[in-house]
């Protein structure tokens, strides 16, 4: 063979393939490597070779053997079920989201993979028994991420088998609990784990003498997540445990001095102590100091509690808590926490709330928190109240702010600035890396016009949920115009026609999913068939009868649409509950 021409065809655009290979290798965003695999045939195929991670937002965009011949050589894989929805109980339990096709594919064609994470999906015990025997020689990372249909029986099985695995992640999974033997399994074959967790599961047969097993073995061990567990059992696994840095669970049934002589790792810089009460707040503070990370989502903390811990606290970055918290709490949070950059603050018990008159949250504590945390790149918070003045606050000051989440409390009280618009807009215009947004009010909280700002300043965001948003379709068509780069948008209450809805994911050129809860239906619904084209699934949930919260009432949930991009085609497995598009014209 003549050598030019060997050298011409190891060469793209004058560069060689090793050239290009060593650059992938450094090249992990998704849409950077999706760009690349566009350029050329040949670094098509360099991008397949290459790629060890793939995320997957929706299990019924692609089959697994469609991923398989599209990137063989995986060695990570992130795969979501049911749509988020499925956490407030708005989707059908029937829904769907089965692991079994994937795992089995999953277990005889990807050979190289070490990591697989499962988020909302039906995982069944038969799958993890073909996964710990085809893979667990190999397994590193197991991820079962809010997930149901598996017992312990199953996780019996990956801890018996699966010798290297790094992290096991169980939180907020509905594990059916038989017995506590599982995590003997893990202690006795296992001396490399990193991360443990299962917390918010009803798993309570769990032996601490077994995490204390664990804790010895495992020199490596940095984080432990567990469910209900009294902390004075846990003395021994703390003395072993000389690698935690994170420690979140656990309760207290003795009094507060009992716990006085506890003795932690000296590296635990993320806590969570569930159930913690003022009684037991002294506990926390000989190392509050070098605290990184609060959870206190399930501590009992008073808003006089928050800012006795919180001024200790120089070094958080992370906090999580409820509405309880309060504006004074915020304030002291915005004055003592310089280094926050995630705040997440979700709604406590309403009769909590009635018994604490600070509890609440409102533009008091977000202006403060946007004057004085300035490295913010998350917050996620219910409030009572909010202005337009304190959203102009935000995206003057929070620059780094990637995600925005706010919910304004449908409550008796009469917010006086509303609408939003031009706080809305002032906070898109000046936040500008935000990626992901979501905007919860109620009626009147945003006009037609606000909702266009929405549109026209939203460049970079890809993630959208909006909640009582909007006048009219004429905003909803405002807003299409813009959001060049949004690929899933959700909408709950907002009662836009289908014709709008159907026109405003046409215009939204990069959208991939689209789940909508509450809108005017057509008389014949064919409205949405405006939306139809080649690989765009579309799924109606119909209008159904739920309990609320086992309070022996039902009330009637709206009927959903769910659309979304699939080289898979049309699903097969259609539960009695929902029905494709199609089948309302035959």
């Amino acid at each position: 063979m003549d050598d030019r021409s060997y050298t011409s065809n190891q060469r793209i655009h004058g560069m060689s393939d090793v050239v290009f290979e060593c650059v992938l290798a450094y090249i992990h965003d998704s849409r950077d490597r999706q760009s690349i695999s566009l350029v050329c045939r040949r670094l098509y195929e360099l991008e397949a070779q290459t790629r060890k991670h793939v995320t997957i937002a929706l299990c019924y965009t692609a089959t697994p053997k469609q991923l398989h011949r599209r990137f063989p050589y995986l060695e990570s894989l992130k795969l979501k079920g049911k749509p988020r929805a499925a956490m407030y109980n708005l989707i059908p339990e029937d829904w769907g989201g089965f692991a079994t096709p994937w795992v089995e594919e999953l277990t005889k064609s990807f050979t190289c993979l070490k990591a697989i994470h499962f988020r909302r999906m039906i995982v069944k015990d038969t799958d993890l028994e073909l996964l710990a025997r085809e893979r667990g020689h190999v397994l590193q990372v197991l991820k079962l991420d809010k997930c149901s249909g598996f017992s312990t029986d199953g996780l019996l099985q990956i801890c018996r088998s699966c010798r290297n695995l790094r992290v096991l992640f169980l939180e907020e999974s509905q594990v059916i609990e038989k017995d506590g033997d599982w995590v003997h399994e893990l202690a006795m074959n296992n001396s490399v784990l990193e991360t443990l967790n299962f917390y918010m599961t009803e798993l309570s047969q769990v032996s601490f003498k077994d995490l204390e097993l664990i804790a010895k073995r495992c020199k490596s061990l940095v984080s432990v997540k567990i469910a209900d567990c009294e902390l004075l059992d846990l003395v021994g696994f703390f003395r072993s445990a000389v690698s935690l840095e994170e420690f979140s669970g656990g309760c207290f049934n003795h009094q507060a001095e009992e716990y006085a002589s506890m003795v932690y790792p000296s590296g635990l810089c993320r806590l969570g102590l569930n159930y913690m009460s003022t009684n037991e707040l002294p506990i926390v503070y000989p190392f509050a100091s070098r605290l990184k990370k609060l959870d206190l989502l399930y501590a009992l903390l008073d808003t006089e509690d928050h800012c006795l811990l919180l001024q200790r606290c120089p070094l958080l970055e992370v906090l999580e808590t409820r509405n309880v918290i309060g504006d004074r709490g915020m304030e002291v949070l915005a004055r003592c926490c310089k280094k926050m950059k995630r705040l997440r603050i979700e709604r406590g018990a309403d009769e909590q709330e009635l018994e604490d008159e600070e509890g609440v949250v409102s533009q008091r504590g977000l202006t403060a928190i946007a004057q004085g945390c300035p490295d913010l790149e998350y917050i996620a918070v219910y409030v009572s109240d909010i202005t337009n003045a304190a959203l102009e606050s935000m995206g003057s000051n929070l620059k780094n702010l990637c995600d925005f989440r706010l919910v304004l409390l449908d409550k008796e009280e009469v917010i006086t600035d509303l609408p939003l618009d031009n706080g809305i807009r002032s906070l898109l215009s000046g936040c500008t890396k935000l990626r992901r947004f979501a905007l919860y009010l109620r009626p009147g909280g945003l006009t037609d016009v606000g909702l266009t700002y929405i549109g026209q300043h939203s460049q970079n965001i890809r993630w959208m949920l909006l909640g009582y948003l909007g006048e009219s379709d004429t905003g909803l068509l405002g807003f299409s115009r813009g959001c060049p780069s949004l690929q899933k948008l959700e909408v709950r209450g907002c009662c836009f026609s289908e014709n709008a809805l159907a026109m405003a994911v046409l215009q939204l050129r990069s959208l991939r999913y689209l789940w909508v809860q509450g809108y005017r239906g057509s008389k014949s619904g064919f409205d949405l068939f405006a939306m139809v084209r080649p690989f765009w699934n579309i799924e109606i949930i119909p209008p159904r009868k739920v309990n609320n919260g086992g309070e022996g009432r039902e009330m009637e949930h709206p009927a959903h649409i769910l659309a979304y991009y699939s080289l898979a085609g049309p699903r097969s497995d259609f539960p009695p509950s929902v029905f494709p598009l199609e089948s309302i014209a035959q």
